[in-house]
């Protein structure tokens, strides 16, 4: 998903409208989670960024989307623009503890 969302906007409460764009984020999320991973994949994860526009918008983690757009919403700001880009990951392997013997 690569959006602009409107954040101050002429007869709409700001407030309502930060709201609507963090429900239509998480719903986003939720459903890239809910489909299907590609064989040998175990979850979901996320490329993500966030600015006042495509150019100027920085890679943050999906979990910090609330605070950024609260930031956004404190700052004014007219519009804001996200990225969400899901990608299959592998869960990383953990090592197996060798136990030594004496």
């Amino acid at each position: 998903m690569k959006k602009i969302f409107l954040i101050q906007e002429e007869n709409k409460n700001s407030d309502r409208l930060v709201e609507s764009i963090k429900h239509e984020i998480r719903k986003y999320l939720k459903r890239e989670r809910a489909k299907k991973t590609p064989e040998g994949f175990h979850y979901w994860d996320f490329d993500c960024k966030f600015g006042q526009t495509s150019e100027t918008a920085h890679v943050i983690h999906h979990a910090d989307f609330t605070a950024e757009i609260d930031k956004a919403h404190a700052e004014k700001w007219s519009e804001c623009y996200v990225e969400i880009i899901a990608k299959p990951a592998k869960k990383p392997v953990a090592s197996a503890k060798v136990e030594e013997t004496k």
